[in-house]
């Protein structure tokens, strides 16, 4: 009769989930789809309308998640429906989003000082990840998952695979001395993997194991202890980023190290060396270089007073 069968919220869950595997944020999207679960999954995609997205966005937000958070839940679900009205042709239209503001926060960057003393409240094993995250602006994910088939330290370079990369482009990465030392330090301890921590087996001897994830526990306590607040293992990208910026590498440059695809992304860093501008700032100088000591402006109190010591 030309009418289309009404699909469910599960089996557009299940297919969305086999196409979008290969996303960088895939485990983050099903965070999302578990939470998303209860509120949905007895409802066909023609059900959920803006009252019900409404409905969603308020209970996530009485959870106390913050706009961001509610965002990218609400994001989730656009992109199976917009997948399910384009592609799949499933449905006749999805409905839109409505979306919660979300303020422009501050890049979270370390001092030089700070970085020490966290590094000196880590464990061995994480202190060096850190010290490297520092000279090469690597991501997490990249830093643990770093396999010595991807290091020449002869050339001093490494490189990161598509597959691996958020843009999923290729990244090279040149090795400084600060990097070079590092990995110098970690050759021979684990024959696949770069990072990795010591723990003991069943008889007591030491075997070392991939680190899997950086951010952990060790990491919160290091930060308590470190005094240092509000800052995720990511906020080191963002200080690599940082001193880079302030040591005047130019944004065309940090862009190409850091593997950004949009030039955007780098900007958010512009703020942090604004000496390039002061020739610019310089042109509109009136000359004046200081103003004498003696010139005063007079005020009607000064007049008055200087009448009342001349009586």
């Amino acid at each position: 009769m030309g009418e289309k069968p009404q699909r469910g919220w599960p089996e557009a869950v299940v297919r969305w989930v086999e196409e979008t595997a290969h996303k960088a944020s895939h485990d983050d999207d099903l965070a999302h789809l578990r939470w998303l679960d209860p509120h949905l999954k007895t409802l066909t995609l023609e059900q959920i309308d803006r009252d019900r997205l409404r409905a969603l966005r308020s209970a996530r937000q009485a959870e106390g998640m913050s706009n961001a958070t509610v965002n990218r839940t609400l994001a989730v679900v656009h992109a199976i429906l917009r997948r399910a009205e384009r592609v799949w042709e499933w449905l006749e239209r999805a409905p839109t989003i409505p979306l919660l503001p979300e303020p422009k926060q501050r890049v979270r960057w370390l001092r030089r000082e700070e970085a020490e003393r966290l590094i000196g409240e880590l464990p061995e094993h994480l202190a060096d990840m850190v010290r490297f995250s520092l000279a090469t602006g690597l991501r997490e994910a990249n830093v643990t998952g770093l396999e010595w088939s991807q290091v020449d330290l002869e050339r001093r370079v490494a490189w990161i695979h598509p597959d691996q990369a958020k843009a999923k482009r290729a990244i090279g990465v040149p090795l400084n001395s600060d990097a070079v030392l590092v990995l110098r330090r970690w050759e021979g301890r684990h024959t696949e993997r770069v990072f990795a921590y010591p723990r003991r087996d069943a008889n007591g001897d030491l075997l070392w194991s991939p680190v899997s994830k950086a951010g952990g526990r060790a990491w919160r306590k290091a930060l308590k202890r470190a005094g240092i607040e509000q800052f995720r293992w990511h906020d080191l990208r963002h200080t690599w980023a940082s001193w880079h910026v302030q040591s005047g590498t130019p944004l065309h440059v940090l862009q190409e190290l850091g593997g950004w695809s949009d030039f955007a992304m780098v900007r958010k860093y512009a703020h942090l060396a604004p000496e390039h501008l002061a020739e610019h700032a310089a042109r509109i100088e009136s000359g004046i270089r200081s103003v004498p000591h003696s010139f005063r402006h007079t005020t009607s109190a000064d007049k008055k007073k200087a009448a009342t010591h001349d009586a």
